[in-house]
């Protein structure tokens, strides 16, 4: 990672949204197109920090934790892909940003697709442009749960905030990245850090309901991709098992005139194991 927690944490800003408090961070570059960035689960947007510097010296980033995550507020329930989406159009307004691009990983894909959807039917986001996403649910046929989000959803979900700590955790976690990638121990407990604070793993499951949300709204974010064809592409690691090289074929199978770009020896975390590559394809695509 490229960032000190400790400095990540100072810079944190926060802003209220129903009553809760929404940590966020921005870049200095204000006179710049803005790049809203959105991270997954259960991670925060701390996974920006290896990319943030490229993207900011062309970009005014803007990126939270979402409700749940991080270093923002956990409440013991009422998430939703929506709620998360109106805490994003929330902040955007706070920051008087109407007009935005977007880079969006894992959980974050729902976010993009459903702001996607609103702009198509007119209810919102009017001012977003292209969205950069990475590996991702995006087709719910197509994602493959790791052991600890199946455990999430079951009638047991309550378990996995028994049992996961931080020896378990990154376990379950690296296996989700490349074989030359994969995070070390100083990383790990970063990753950590952010997961536990306010007894964020004690929530873990209640914010695995976006799995049942992809299912519920398929036919809807899919078709704000295909809406969306000529100004949306996917970076893709290919050996991440939960949304590897399968997603990104259903991508060229459901988007043939969408850009792609696939990294071969890279899993779930583009942004963390491939930074210059995954910032320079993005900043390519996102160019006017």
């Amino acid at each position: 990672m490229a960032a000190d927690t400790h400095i990540w944490r100072e810079k944190a800003q926060y802003f209220d949204f129903q009553g809760h408090q929404i940590a966020y961070w921005t870049s200095e570059n204000t006179s710049a197109r803005p790049l809203l960035l959105v991270h997954g689960y259960p991670t925060c947007a701390w996974d920006w920090t290896s990319v943030w510097d490229r993207l900011a010296a062309h970009h005014h980033l803007i990126a939270c934790d979402m409700l749940g995550f991080g270093l923002s507020d956990k409440p013991s329930g009422g998430y939703s892909i929506h709620k998360q989406v109106d805490i994003q159009e929330a902040l955007l307004a706070h920051l008087a940003i109407t007009e935005f691009d977007a880079l969006v990983h894992d959980y974050g894909v729902s976010v993009g697709q459903e702001l996607l959807a609103r702009q198509q039917e007119g209810s919102s986001a009017q001012g977003l442009g292209k969205i950069v996403f990475l590996n991702g649910g995006i087709f719910p046929d197509q994602h493959r749960p790791v052991t600890m989000q199946k455990i999430g959803v079951s009638p047991f979900g309550f378990l996995l905030g028994l049992l996961i700590n931080r020896e378990r955790f990154g376990k379950s976690f690296s296996h989700v990245f490349g074989p030359n990638t994969k995070p070390g121990a100083q990383e790990l407990d970063a990753f950590w850090g952010f997961i536990s604070a306010n007894a964020g793993n004690r929530i873990m499951h209640k914010l695995l309901h976006y799995i049942a949300d992809r299912r519920r709204h398929k036919e809807r974010w899919e078709a704000a991709l295909v809406g969306a064809e000529t100004k949306i592409g996917l970076i893709n690691g290919a050996l991440d098992p939960v949304s590897g090289r399968h997603a990104y074929d259903k991508w060229r199978e459901v988007v043939p005139g969408a850009r792609h770009h696939l990294l071969p020896t890279i899993g779930h975390y583009p942004q963390v194991e491939a930074p210059e590559e995954v910032a320079a394809k993005a900043l390519e695509w996102l160019q006017p």
